[in-house]
């Protein structure tokens, strides 16, 4: 990809990915949005490791081999005397921080970006041998970059990269491209959750200790993927139904039609943490009536009153009352709400925006 408005004279960014389609993800859908969004702002050159035809991510020969296609292409950047050198080298998140120290090798004076992901720093609070090294690796890059920027996806991922002495000051939340058609009805007993079913994201919690205190005709659809045995537990309970993953068009028509859609994420012991919750901004944008636990990256993931509600994680009492509330609104209450937030959600929670920021972060 390469872009160029000479009038602005903006800095040339290499941006260097192992996360790209045809794989299907999280990070990859910002690697690619990012970089395409970013390319209408400053020129752009990408060098990316795509993923497999089949949706998941390359493999390990492929992984092995991408260090060598990054040098390959430095070289030629390097000896091209017709180009723009690049004066950023970014690169998409921090589990492939040593290419920077190849890309410092051809472009010195460049300045070094580097985006972090929730699962980039929580992984080393996980323990373990595996967590253990991870861990290591990330100290040892904090030592090797010390003047890196670290571009953080929320407050909480920005605080935990402060805690193990990576240079993080700027923190652009994500975006998402999902929508959906107004709701024609709500179904007002059903609550939607969406995601991985692992602990932090708490739906074993809320189906204990919430949804007892509802009305007997409350259900709670499930969409996503299972993961860990005790969430899948939460499963059983006669008023939860577990659709599976389910396409993104659909899944928005679900957080649309929902009386509301929950992201109760809990503390949990072992330090891991949300890094943004993805699903809150990607609810509201598609005119879903959001809920959200005040915690880790959820904080930045929802506009409090405008793009939905924040909660304090792990009050059911609370979560209880705020359920009731929204099941009392009238339809003009619900409707007026809705326009505003999705209004509000798709405004701030967009590409151009986060390329916008990061454009900026670059230079500060």
């Amino acid at each position: 990809m390469d872009a160029s408005t000479p009038e602005t004279a903006k800095p040339r960014v290499v941006f260097i990915t192992r996360k790209w389609g045809p794989a299907v993800g999280g990070m990859e859908t910002y690697c690619e949005r990012l970089a395409e969004e970013l390319a209408k702002i400053q020129p752009v050159d990408v060098i990316a490791l795509k993923g497999r035809d089949n949706g998941q991510p390359p493999s390990v020969l492929a992984l092995l081999s991408f260090p060598f296609i990054v040098i390959g292409r430095l070289i030629a950047m390097a000896t091209d005397r017709a180009s723009q050198k690049p004066e950023i080298v970014h690169l998409g998140d921090m589990a492939i921080w040593p290419l920077a120290l190849m890309a410092r090798l051809f472009f010195p004076s460049a300045r070094i970006v580097l985006s972090a992901h929730g699962t980039d720093v929580a992984y080393g609070a996980r323990g373990g041998l595996k967590g253990s090294a991870y861990a290591a690796f990330l100290s040892l890059g904090a030592r090797l970059l010390s003047k890196a920027r670290v571009i953080a996806n929320s407050r909480a991922t920005r605080d935990r990269l402060l805690s193990i002495n990576w240079n993080s000051d700027a923190v652009v939340p994500l975006a998402t491209d999902l929508r959906s058609d107004p709701a024609d009805e709500i179904d007002t007993d059903r609550i939607v959750f969406a995601g991985r079913l692992v602990r932090r994201k708490g739906l074993h919690w809320f189906v204990s200790n919430v949804l007892p205190l509802l009305p007997e005709t409350a259900r709670i659809t499930v969409i996503g993927t299972r993961w860990d045995e005790t969430e899948n537990a939460a499963l059983n309970h006669q008023q939860v139904e577990f659709l599976g993953p389910k396409p993104q068009a659909e899944l928005a028509q679900y957080f649309a039609k929902a009386a509301c859609v929950i992201v109760p994420n809990i503390e949990i012991e072992n330090g891991e943490y949300e890094g943004f919750g993805l699903v809150a901004p990607e609810a509201a944008s598609a005119g879903g009536v959001v809920l959200a636990a005040a915690s880790g990256g959820l904080r930045d993931a929802v506009i409090d009153c405008e793009t939905g509600f924040q909660l304090p994680a792990g009050d059911a009492q609370a979560w209880a009352k705020k359920i009731a509330e929204i099941a009392s609104w009238s339809e003009t209450d619900r409707a007026a709400f809705v326009s505003r937030s999705t209004a509000k959600a798709q405004e701030h929670y967009s590409w151009s925006r986060v390329a916008a920021d990061t454009s900026a972060a670059y230079s500060d």
